[in-house]
């Protein structure tokens, strides 16, 4: 009964850390799903995650095993799946190459309105040279299009796809041209893509600088990881640690160190700026 006191206290860490981890990453919300008539419905898992849980599960096993410790039957698993999501570089590397899609998109865009072609031919013939990591915007946009919405509206809601203030900049200035119908467009653009690109220069370079900690991070955890490994199995540094007292200590250690890289990590999130179009800034104006 002693043996599992600790456990018990381990895992309930472990799902307070796991919890942690969850509500640092950014979900999008998504529309209720259709009810069915299953009560109780599992989270999905990405393959990534299941494979990375699998190997912790059945490593955890024999760190249980081979050293007697129990917490290792929940403390491997979650180390496998959470340290790889502490330890990475999370939205920021995505959202600079969304920043540097929408530039070469605009840029592909103003040489098409140099050609002479209206605005909403030039959207949807854009479509074939935009890049992969705003394509489904860009598809959604063009298919608004052809089916007869009116070109504010339909840029209005690319905005909201995009949900970026970055996004609502080229959306304002494609909806005022909409508007006004004049020449001049394809030079807004120009400049709005030199702009674009010098704020992916300025986040690649902030970025650059934040992977330095999170690097020594890395390294400290598997130097760290490898020296328990190594002490665990090799000497009698460690055998208070087997003990029902010595494992909740463990627990509250390793909980305090992810308690420090949660904080890193959120430390080096960056904050995005607010957005001025679409249903996100109303939303936001009304609080």
């Amino acid at each position: 009964m002693t043996v599992l006191v600790p456990a018990l206290g381990g895992a309930l860490m472990v799902i307070g850390i796991i919890g942690l981890i969850a509500g640092i990453q950014k979900t999008p919300v998504k529309p209720a799903a259709p009810r069915s008539n299953t009560r109780f419905a599992l989270p999905r898992l990405s393959r990534r995650t299941q494979l990375l849980l699998a190997a912790g599960l059945t490593l955890g096993v024999v760190v249980a095993l081979v050293s007697g410790w129990l917490l290792g039957l929940v403390l491997v698993p979650a180390a496998t799946v959470g340290l790889p999501v502490l330890l990475s570089a999370g939205e920021e590397t995505s959202r600079i190459r969304r920043l540097e899609a929408m530039e070469e998109w605009i840029r592909s865009l103003s040489g098409v309105l140099t050609a002479g072609v209206g605005l909403e031919q030039a959207l949807i013939a854009t479509l074939r040279s935009t890049p992969e990591a705003i394509k489904p915007e860009v598809s959604r946009l063009a298919a608004r299009l052809r089916a007869r919405w009116s070109t504010e509206s339909a840029l209005r809601q690319l905005a909201d796809d995009l949900d970026d203030a970055t996004g609502d900049l080229i959306a304002a200035n494609l909806i005022l041209a909409a508007r006004r119908r004049g020449p001049g467009l394809a030079a807004v653009l120009d400049s709005l893509a030199e702009s674009v690109a010098a704020d992916v220069r300025s986040r690649r370079q902030v970025e650059a600088d934040r992977a330095k900690p999170r690097a020594t991070a890395r390294w400290v955890t598997i130097i760290t990881i490898a020296v328990l490994g190594v002490l665990g199995f090799t000497g009698n540094y460690v055998e208070p640690y087997a003990t029902p007292v010595g494992q909740m200590i463990l627990a509250l250690l390793l909980a305090g160190y992810v308690g420090l890289l949660v904080w890193m990590k959120r430390m080096a999130a960056g904050k995005p700026l607010p957005r001025f179009i679409g249903t996100t800034a109303r939303a936001e104006a009304a609080r």
